[in-house]
């Protein structure tokens, strides 16, 4: 199975466990206090989170809003009398760190391509910040975009694709990334966006069939509280 065919299966999962639960509510056979938990935005991450999880188990965004969704949940669940909101933002850093700390230990694609430190790969980290990258390789092989909160601008109109699958990996915490592209370029999404998105703003090319099927782009990865697109200045 595909991961695009998980993914659809995922969220078809997602949309049944929430039609499971809206029936349920609508018979008045959920208790009100589980209603009030589950149809909360804690609830909702949860379920999001287990729906990803369910379509691919190796998706560390699901853990993340299942993490996320029960750190909230637990306060109204029992009696914490060290809990403030005031706990929040140190939590947050923390789990930030966590994050960042993964995602530098070069785990390769599903595709399977590794960076190996040469200009052919980008490795570009944007925290409270960001900038405008110029990529001009001759052999573009993919790499590695991580934003919290902040951003960057990469233009890839001079570079040229590797014959190898190229995949570039995209993480957006409060943050995002514009990707400008030649317009031949046929490129595909693999994006999770969660109360954010990622859109391709230059879809006439793989509309009308005019993308080279020889210079394919994958772009993966995760959105949250961020957003992300794909331009073309054709």
């Amino acid at each position: 199975m595909s991961e695009i065919q998980s993914r659809r299966i995922g969220f078809g999962v997602a949309l049944i466990i929430c039609g499971i639960l809206f029936l349920l509510d609508n018979l008045g056979l959920i208790p009100f206090d589980l209603r009030h938990h589950l149809f909360s935005w804690q609830g909702i991450l949860i379920i999001i989170g287990t729906a990803i999880l369910i379509s691919n188990p190796r998706k560390n965004a699901g853990w993340v809003l299942i993490i996320i969704g029960v750190f909230f949940m637990l306060p109204d669940l029992f009696y914490f009398p060290w809990f403030r909101m005031h706990l929040f933002w140190p939590i947050l850093l923390i789990v930030f760190g966590f994050l960042y700390i993964v995602r530098q230990r070069g785990h390769s694609s599903p595709i399977g391509q590794k960076p190996d430190g040469s200009m052919d790969f980008i490795d570009d980290t944007n925290i409270f910040g960001g900038g405008d990258v110029v990529i001009t390789s001759n052999n573009f092989k993919g790499g590695k975009i991580t934003s919290i909160f902040g951003g960057s601008n990469y233009n890839l109109t001079g570079a040229k694709l590797s014959n190898e699958p190229t995949v570039i990996d995209f993480f957006a915490l409060f943050g995002g990334g514009t990707f400008i592209v030649p317009s031949d370029w046929a490129v595909r999404t693999e994006v999770t966006a969660v109360f954010g998105g990622f859109s391709d703003k230059r879809n006439v090319a793989n509309d009308l069939g005019t993308a080279d099927p020889a210079k394919e782009l994958y772009i993966k990865g995760f959105v949250l509280f961020g957003g992300g697109e794909i331009k073309s200045y054709s």
